[in-house]
């Protein structure tokens, strides 16, 4: 997959546009993520389940996710993010074994410790935005450059992957990605309001406007047009990462699940 220098760039200018935004978003509690806190709200909750090193997961960040920040939709999401994926987990000492290897294992509790660090909106997503820039545009080694681009402190994140307490935050993203249901067949697995979008997840903001029902983004939500959303069944295209033991395709493998 090649990039040009112009579209390279142009993701440089997003990162800086990104950081200066999201300061002035909203910061709601991160703690809590579920659907009732949502609703109460009157927000929708969008939650994306996702593998660092994954191509597919990085793209979607990097060229979708960030457009909640375009016209402020992110004023009406509850956006949920946990990286973990395909990842599984071995024998009784709990070894965490991740789809794309040990560099991918470390990159989703580095954004696993970050979440929990920096719980604010405008300081953990612009660097997992960072990570998973670096990710797209293959360079993901020189991940450690984003504690400077975003002037952030790395003590507490590298004490934080490098200890047990990054383990722990991760078994916990096992725990609640192993509890989705329906379960998720693949990376990313964009979920809106407790709903999978399976392969349409690039389709998602129009989801969340059609879920929405108050008026705050009546404006952002009137540019989509919602007769492109894709319903369950019709027939998508949108790249995925397989768990590693199910290669078949989605639609194949619900009506074999219907048969039984």
């Amino acid at each position: 997959m090649g990039f040009s220098r112009r579209a390279i760039f142009s993701q440089s200018l997003v990162l800086s546009c990104l950081v200066s935004f999201v300061s002035f978003c909203p910061s709601p509690s991160w703690a809590l993520k579920s659907e009732i806190l949502a609703s109460d709200s009157g927000k929708v909750s969008l939650g994306l389940y996702y593998e660092s090193l994954c191509p597919f997961s990085a793209s979607f960040v990097v060229n979708y996710l960030v457009k909640l920040f375009e016209d402020d939709l992110i004023s009406i999401v509850d956006l949920n993010l946990v990286p973990w994926g395909n990842a599984k987990i071995r024998g009784s000492n709990y070894t965490v074994v991740c789809q794309h290897g040990t560099y991918e294992c470390l990159l989703n509790t580095v954004e696993a410790c970050a979440i929990d660090i920096w719980p604010e909106l405008n300081k953990h997503f612009p660097f997992i935005y960072c990570i998973e820039e670096l990710v797209f545009e293959r360079k993901y080694t020189q991940w450690e450059s984003c504690f400077e681009k975003l002037n952030l402190d790395p003590k507490p994140v590298t004490d934080c992957y490098t200890g047990e307490y990054g383990k722990e935050l991760e078994l916990r993203y096992a725990a609640e990605t192993d509890a989705l249901q329906p379960p998720h067949e693949y990376v990313p697995w964009v979920v809106v309001d407790g709903q999978p979008l399976y392969e349409d997840y690039e389709n998602f903001l129009s989801y969340i406007c059609k879920a929405y029902k108050g008026t705050a983004a009546q404006t952002a939500c009137s540019k989509l047009s919602l007769n492109t959303i894709k319903m369950e069944g019709a027939e998508l295209s949108s790249p995925v990462c397989y768990k590693e033991e199910e290669k078949i395709p989605t639609s194949w493998s619900r009506i074999k699940s219907a048969i039984m």
